[in-house]
């Protein structure tokens, strides 16, 4: 008994001493990668006061680089040179030339993006679901050649089964269709509905974020971009993905306040490159498709061959945070106003304090987000900055008409973008997102115009929505905000 004791005992011994090795190295790591001394201090003492805890749950959630997509990238465009080189020699005979207010705001995401305005570019404001879904399943019904489609989210009910007909049935007439799905945003979408696609000769691909093996086991990491592409000629991106909610069918919230844009125009084939470099990580292939573009036609009444648009890929995988120097870069150029809507707010004290200065010095500067929850943690840690934000003359303001999904940023009326990208910190650091952004006055007055009649939807919030509320309520909200950073 005595031996069988001792030979646990040492085995256990051996088991802690290597597990503590682990948490050595586990430190080493949040020291070497973590962006800020904040954030590597958080993770490091949680490490040393919890280690059976909090290792596991940094390797999981802590990383906020995606290792091996640039690389990956790379090599694709290495192999596919001839692809690459007619697609660059295409966009560059459409290079927007920045002038006066265009070059004040875009100059900056053109670096950032490494990637130019286009112009000649028509960009169509599509505000509700049904209205999206309208205008995307036509232009699927009018493919020639090819569909590609991405989407975070698509659901097995009436909408997703509509759409994945549609899909089937341009397959089945000799249409080349690609879905790209993330798999921890579809994680309920049933295994009979994807094969049924791929049995009728869709080529369907997950992202795969665990591809690779420093990405084993981070699962923090989210394809969050919604895309589709038809014949390179036509393309659409916004918030909304592929489920009823989204036509405002929901029982438990009613109306879905969402908005997508129609671009047609040079800026098409940008997003194509977008859906293509993530299709690359996931299949290491390069489909055949159509760099050649065409120009909007007259009488669209959208502003066809006046739109100077950027589209804006974000994601974890450089040095510069891409989605929160976006987010500062709008801010802080802003002179008259700035008008944000986002599902979630959440986001660090840099956020905050350059929308506290913007207000200070007389910007126009109010954020709207959801009345009611989807989420509660995120929605519970928005309450934490509202006394900080309300006293220096920001206005935040709760959709009551429904769940407001939308993400939404208009500047002065030089600049508006719509996309993917939430105001958090998930979106900021670990997802990858995708906006369509305009400098187009008549575009971001048209957005301008959308927000406002928004707001008449809304309730304005206080500080004291916060510092009035019970002392339960307000220990949740500070303990909501300590999981801020993976919201």
């Amino acid at each position: 008994m005595f031996e069988n004791f001792s030979e646990k005992a040492i085995i256990g011994t051996l088991l802690l001493i290597g597990w503590e090795l682990f948490a050595v190295l586990t430190i080493f790591n949040v020291v070497m990668k973590t962006r800020s001394a904040a954030g590597a201090w958080g993770w490091s003492m949680a490490v040393l006061a919890l280690p059976f805890i909090a290792v596991p749950l940094y390797w999981l959630f802590g990383r906020n680089n995606f290792n091996g997509y640039v690389e990956r990238l790379r090599e694709g465009r290495k192999a596919n040179e001839e692809v690459f080189r007619e697609l660059r020699n295409t966009l560059r005979r459409y290079d927007a030339k920045l002038e006066g207010e265009s070059a004040r705001y875009g100059g900056v995401l053109e670096k950032l993006g490494m990637n130019s305005f286009t112009k000649d570019n028509e960009i169509c404001l599509l505000i509700d679901g049904e209205e999206t879904f309208t205008e995307i399943f036509a232009a699927i019904k009018a493919a020639e050649t090819y569909v590609l489609v991405e989407f975070f989210i698509i659901k097995d009910d009436g909408l997703g089964n509509r759409f994945r007909e549609l899909l089937e049935k341009k397959s089945c007439e000799g249409v080349a269709v690609y879905l790209l799905y993330d798999e921890i945003g579809c994680h309920a979408l049933p295994k009979w509905y994807t094969e049924s696609l791929r049995e009728r000769g869709v080529k369907v691909r997950r992202f795969h974020s665990t591809q690779g093996p420093s990405n084993r086991f981070q699962v923090n990491f989210r394809n969050h971009r919604k895309i589709v592409v038809v014949d390179g000629r036509i393309g659409f991106v916004g918030g909304h993905n592929v489920g009823d909610e989204y036509l405002g069918l929901s029982e438990r919230f009613g109306k879905w306040r969402d908005t997508h844009v129609r671009l047609v125009g040079p800026a098409v084939l940008s997003l194509q490159l977008v859906f293509l470099s993530d299709y690359y990580w996931a299949s290491r292939e390069v489909p055949e498709l159509n760099w050649r573009t065409v120009t909007p036609g007259d009488g669209s009444g959208c502003g066809a061959g006046e739109s100077l648009v950027l589209i804006l890929p974000t994601a974890p995988v450089g040095m510069i945070e891409s989605s929160t120097v976006f987010f500062l870069n709008a801010i802080t150029r802003a002179r008259r106003r700035i008008w944000i809507a986002s599902p979630y707010f959440v986001t660090d004290e840099t956020i905050h304090s350059v929308l506290q200065m913007a207000a200070l010095r007389g910007v126009d500067v109010r954020i709207m987000i959801p009345g009611r929850p989807d989420k509660w943690v995120p929605w519970l840690a928005t309450f934490s900055c509202l006394p900080e934000l309300r006293s220096a003359g920001v206005r935040i303001f709760r959709y009551q008409e429904g769940f407001l999904h939308q993400k939404v940023i208009v500047v002065d009326d030089a600049l508006a973008s719509v996309g993917t990208a939430n105001f958090d910190n998930r979106s900021l650091r670990l997802n990858f997102e995708v906006s369509a952004v305009s400098t187009c006055p008549n575009f971001a007055r048209r957005v301008a115009a959308m927000l406002e009649d928004d707001f008449t939807h809304c309730k304005e919030a206080e500080g004291s929505d916060y510092t009035k509320s019970p002392w339960w309520f307000q220990i949740l909200v500070r303990i909501a905000r300590l999981f801020s950073p993976i919201l």
